[in-house]
């Protein structure tokens, strides 16, 4: 890939955006997708959310797949082929074509190489939407290398990305932006190879239950709810599969709140959606985990708005924004909390990709808030589109 300066060019006015593509006066949006993260299947799914309700009136689409090698291919536009469809995931296939994001004289290029074939080009990219979940798509890696090419696109930038990205690094600046955060460690590849049972000991100051996750996952994968000491290592090692840094949190008695933060448009604050609510239906999962977020719809009830004291919801919605800016939030994101009996607030994570199928918890919020779906995605591709690359 060939990079350029960043831009700076103006912001573009609404009435200039169409004049900015060749596309038959509808922006290019390339929807990017799969990744090589453990998410992989899940950012699939929500491929095939945004691909079923974009305005094809509007926006000229390219769906780009990333298969679990990183691989970048052409891919279906038809939503069902990354829909969920019993238990059976969705996954990005390798091809003997490989689509590249190149710089011409005429903007940003698609261009599709194979081995002895003349390069097939796809057209001119005004926008990406990096539908990606998880290491190497959300922690900031996917959003340098379009920073590098100069290419708008949807959400987060780097820093905010890496930050979202990192369960410990999130909580550290939580803190110093003055926000409540529940009793956690971190616990890195050294420190557990090199000494566990010291490992233990803090833990054990924690106290149980504790909840065992991957610093730098998402979706819930490879996250164990941890009722003893006993039971401590098997969770360590399953969370290692996923990512050999750790954070291990406190169990905190309270209800799962969740409010989607929108960015504001030019100078405006972000806003926020009415606050949400998640509540498992039965035992069957001690706690919101993969299977009750994607695959059993009827495992959970969710909420919205959360059924709140009007001054808890306020002060959720005023953390939720202070979250967003604490990390440099763009675009979207969904912040998680936890309230308790007491009333005592207290921020639990910030997702910078959320889950953006139909169902999601970040489109529901924002429905009952009165914004639909398909508004939604086109105001994230305008905010995209109005918005500078490089430093801002």
């Amino acid at each position: 890939m060939s990079t350029a300066p960043a831009s700076t060019e103006p912001v573009l006015a609404e009435s200039t955006k169409a004049a900015a593509t060749g596309n038959g006066g509808r922006p290019r949006v390339a929807v990017l997708f799969g990744g090589r993260s453990s998410e992989h299947a899940v950012s699939c799914v929500t491929a095939a959310g945004v691909l079923g309700h974009i305005d094809r009136d509007r926006y000229d689409v390219v769906p780009i797949g990333i298969t679990k090698s990183g691989q970048w291919v052409q891919a279906s536009a038809d939503p069902s082929a990354w829909s969920l469809r019993g238990d059976m995931l969705p996954q990005v296939e390798p091809s003997e074509a490989t689509v590249m994001l190149t710089e011409t004289g005429a903007g940003h290029q698609l261009v599709v190489a194979a081995p002895n074939q003349v390069p097939l080009e796809l057209g001119t990219v005004d926008v990406v939407f990096p539908l990606l979940h998880g290491p190497f798509g959300e922690d900031g890696t996917v959003q340098g290398l379009l920073e590098l090419s100069d290419t708008r696109y949807v959400g987060a930038g780097v820093l905010a990305s890496a930050v979202g990205m990192d369960k410990h690094y999130m909580k550290v600046v939580f803190e110093a932006a003055g926000l409540a955060v529940g009793p956690y460690i971190a616990v890195t590849d050294r420190q557990w190879s090199t000494d566990p049972q010291a490992v233990r000991a803090r833990v054990a100051k924690l106290g149980f239950p504790v909840f065992v996750k991957p610093a730098r996952a998402g979706s819930s994968m490879g996250i164990s709810k941890v009722d003893r000491p006993e039971d401590l290592d098997a969770a360590m090692s399953e969370a290692r599969v996923h990512d050999l840094k750790l954070v291990v949190e406190a169990g905190i008695v309270g209800r799962e709140i969740e409010c989607a933060v929108l960015q504001g448009r030019g100078t405006e604050a972000p806003r926020t959606s009415m606050p949400g609510e998640i509540a498992m239906a039965d035992a069957t999962h001690a706690f919101y985990d993969f299977t009750a977020k994607y695959v059993q719809n009827d495992a959970v009830n969710l909420s919205c708005p959360a059924d709140l004291p009007a001054e808890a919801a306020e002060r959720i919605r005023e953390q939720a924004a202070l979250a967003f800016e604490a990390v440099g939030g763009e675009g979207l994101s969904r912040v998680d909390f936890f309230y308790t009996a007491d009333g005592e607030i207290l921020v639990n994570e910030i997702n910078t990709m959320p889950g953006f199928t139909p169902s999601s918890m970040y489109p529901q919020m924002w429905a009952a808030s009165g914004i639909g779906y398909a508004e939604l995605i086109d105001e994230l591709l305008q905010l995209a589109l109005n918005r500078k690359t490089g430093l801002r």
